[in-house]
Parts: structure tokens; sequence; C-alpha cells
């Protein structure tokens, strides 16, 4: 096989040559014993010469005043020379016209090059249907790298002078430029135990299409303003913004325009959430949750206590921090229930049997601990904080207490009052007497 790519380079490279040797030689001779002759004729061809495959011919073209050496190669140069207006300067002529490069580099460099390469036109052996094709095949590995089918659209692959790659188009603008009729589509696939295929499309939208679950997960529409999604160098993400400040950075800059982030859950049975975490001294994930089943918002920790809900159907300003100029100050505009139920009145204290604590008891037990019985006292608020609750129930007991004291007191008084009403009449009849 080497002896006979030897000689196919050999032929090839002779008949380049044959042209420059016809002219320094006699008009008869040839070295390949090709027949050349070296009158002009201003009419096409003049000479020419077959032999063992290799036909020769020289011509001069008219309108450029040049002569012109044509050279056909392979054993189907059936009609030497061709048409007259088909010039060309090599030929290859034969059932399937290969061209094979071989380098004879091998153990003359410590850097020689073991690849030899091949020009394959067509159909090989190996392959039983018809193959129209121009490709570049790897001797050494039988691989073939390059492969141009017949009927390829114009400028299915040009590169310019810069550089630049066109595929469709012979006027490249970029490093890569594509350009289809309808829409283009890049398809990125990946072999192996677990083969992935993906798809980029372009039209009036870019898709990015994943084939084996036939999802578009990426649509970019066209007409999106400039920084509709940028992720900077630190990861951060802005959308409506080239410059975020923190990793998820939401801004608008069209007047009247709120800056809105929604959570939509679509599927049944889905609460809207999300979540704020933190992994340090006490590691906490706290939730934020539109409950779909009720349509409360909960706040609390996740898979944990819900501390705070608020209804959906909540009236306006039922609570507000600071009002008109008083940051201190907390506003609860409707019914305050604590512990599920309105506030409970200890109505005991009006049940027949109730022991009420004479007003000598209370000022000795004020004298001994400095508050009243029953009420917690300044020490124990700052030490454990108030319970509302408890307060609440304990002055609204206080003040029953104070009602009935002060029942019993006008009761004392209208006695006192009846009597001393009595006594000033005795004392008006007697100094009457006398």
């Amino acid at each position: 096989m080497k002896n006979l790519n030897s000689f196919a380079a050999t032929m090839i490279f002779a008949s380049v040559l044959a042209p420059i040797s016809a002219i320094a030689q006699s008009p008869d001779t040839h070295p390949f014993g090709v027949n050349i002759s070296r009158g002009l004729t201003m009419t096409g061809n003049f000479s020419q010469g077959y032999m063992n495959g290799i036909f020769q011919t020289n011509t001069f073209n008219a309108r450029r005043t040049q002569m012109r050496s044509m050279t056909c190669i392979g054993f189907n140069c059936a009609n030497p020379g061709g048409d007259a207006t088909d010039l060309y300067t090599l030929s290859l002529e034969s059932t399937r016209p290969d061209l094979l490069f071989v380098d004879r580099e091998e153990g003359q460099s410590p850097f020689f090059s073991e690849h030899d390469w091949r020009i394959v036109i067509n159909n090989d052996d190996s392959e039983p249907i018809q193959v129209n094709r121009f490709a570049i095949q790897d001797e050494e590995t039988g691989l073939i790298p390059f492969t141009l089918m017949g009927n390829a659209p114009v400028n299915s692959l040009f590169v310019d002078a810069n550089g630049d790659i066109g595929l469709g188009t012979s006027i490249p603008q970029a490093d890569l430029h594509i350009i289809e009729s309808d829409f283009v589509r890049i398809q990125l696939g990946v072999t192996g135990s677990t083969p992935k295929s993906w798809e980029m499309t372009g039209s009036g939208q870019l898709f990015a299409i994943s084939y084996d679950s036939a999802a578009l997960p990426f649509i970019l529409f066209d007409g999106a303003p400039t920084a509709s999604f940028t992720v900077d160098p630190a990861g951060q993400v802005g959308l409506g913004i080239l410059s975020p400040e923190e990793k998820l950075h939401i801004q608008t800059n069209t007047p009247n325009t709120d800056a809105f982030a929604l959570f939509d859950a679509n599927g049944a049975g889905s609460d809207a959430a999300f979540r704020l975490r933190q992994n340090g001294v006490t590691p906490t994930t706290w939730e934020f949750r539109n409950q779909q089943d009720s349509g409360r918002l909960n706040v609390g920790l996740a898979g944990g206590n819900t501390p705070l809900k608020i209804d959906n159907a909540a009236n306006n300003n039922l609570l507000r921090l600071g009002r008109n100029g008083k940051p201190d100050e907390v506003v609860v505009t409707g019914t305050l229930v604590v512990n599920n139920t309105d506030m409970n009145v200890p109505d005991y204290v009006f049940a027949p049997g109730y022991e009420l604590p004479t007003l000598a008891e209370i000022d000795a037990f004020i004298a001994d601990n400095g508050h009243l019985p029953g009420v917690p006292s300044a020490t124990e608020v700052a030490e454990t904080g108030l319970d509302m609750t408890q307060m609440q129930l304990a002055q609204l007991e206080k003040i029953e207490e104070l009602t009935l004291h002060v029942i019993d007191l006008g009761k004392a008084n209208a006695e006192q009052r009846d009597r001393i009403a009595q006594l000033e009449g005795m004392v008006a009849a007697l100094l009457a007497d006398h």
C-alpha cells in the first residue's frame, strides 16, 4: 500500500511539474511520455497527449493572454481536455478519485509527523450506499473529521480574512455568525451512560430546550430591556440593573413602576413562600408562607412554630407602629383577643361567699410589699416581663374589689346620714322645748 501511495504521490508531483518541463524541452518529447507542443494558437487547445491515465494539454486564453496547462490524472480521463471552455489546472477522474498526502519525514526528525491524510470523494469501499461528499480522512486512524455533503447550500461554511466564521453568510459580523431564513438552532449533545441533549433556538425569542424532558427552562423575548438579567463576578444577580449590590437586586427605572417580586404557586395544594436562613451561632430558618388552604400569611420557623398569622380578610390598619410623629406609639384599631378568647372578666368577685379583703388587710399588705395583692411588682416585671393578660385580669379584679368596697362605704355612709338626720331632729326638738 505504501508503494502504491508513493507511486500516486510521484505521479501527482510529476503532473504538476509537467508544464514547466514541457517548455524547457523539445516540442516532441516529455519525461513521462506525454507529447507536448510549444506552438501557440489563439483558438484554444493546440497540443495534448494521453498515456497510462495521465493526460496533459496546453491552452492559450486569448482574453487573458496567458499560457495555461491542464492535467488530467486517472483511468477515467475519457475526454481529454473536456470542453473548450472547461479550463482547469488539475483534474482527477476515476471511479473513486481520492487524493493521498504521504509525509515522508518519518524517521528523519525527532519531531516527525505520524499521520498521513486523504481527500475522500463520495463513497469509499466500506460504504454500500451512495454518499455524495467531499471529506478529509486521517489515514492513521481511518477517522473522517471533516465532511462536506453534496447539495450543501451556498456559504454553508465561510471564513473571512479576519478569521470570522460564517454559517449561511459570506459576511460574518462576529467570531461566529449564523444566518437562517426562519430560525437558528444550535444543539448540544452528551453521549455515554447518561446521554443528554440541549438545543438553543433563536427566532422571535431565544429558547433553551431540553430534549430529554421536552421542557423550555429558559426563554428570552426579543425587545427585552437592557440588564434584564445580570450576574456579576461575585455571583450577585441583578434584574433590571447592571451592577447588583446584593445576591438578588431588583430595580425598575420606569416612572410609576413598582419593583415587585412575585412568588406564584400555581399547582394544586402548593403554598407560596420564601425562607431566610443563617448558619451562625444559633442556626435558624424563618419562612414567610401564604397558606393555600386558608389564605393566611404565616410567619414562623421552617418546620417549627408559627408565632404570627395574618388572615386574608383582616381589616385595614389593624396594627400600626408609630402614628403622626409619635414613633413610640403602638395602635391597635380592632378588638384585642388574648388566648383565643375575649378578655375573661373575673366575675367570681361578685359571687356569694367571695372573701373580699378588708381595706385594713390591703393597707397592711401594701405596707409590707409595696404593691397591691395579686398584682406583679415592678421587680417581677423587670425580671420576667409583663403578661398583658395577667395584668388586665388582675387590674379588673382590683377594680371589682374596689367597687364592692365603695358600695359598702356607700351603704355605711347612707346609714350614717340617716343617723345624723335622726340626731339632728332630736337636737332640734330639745332646743324647741327649752
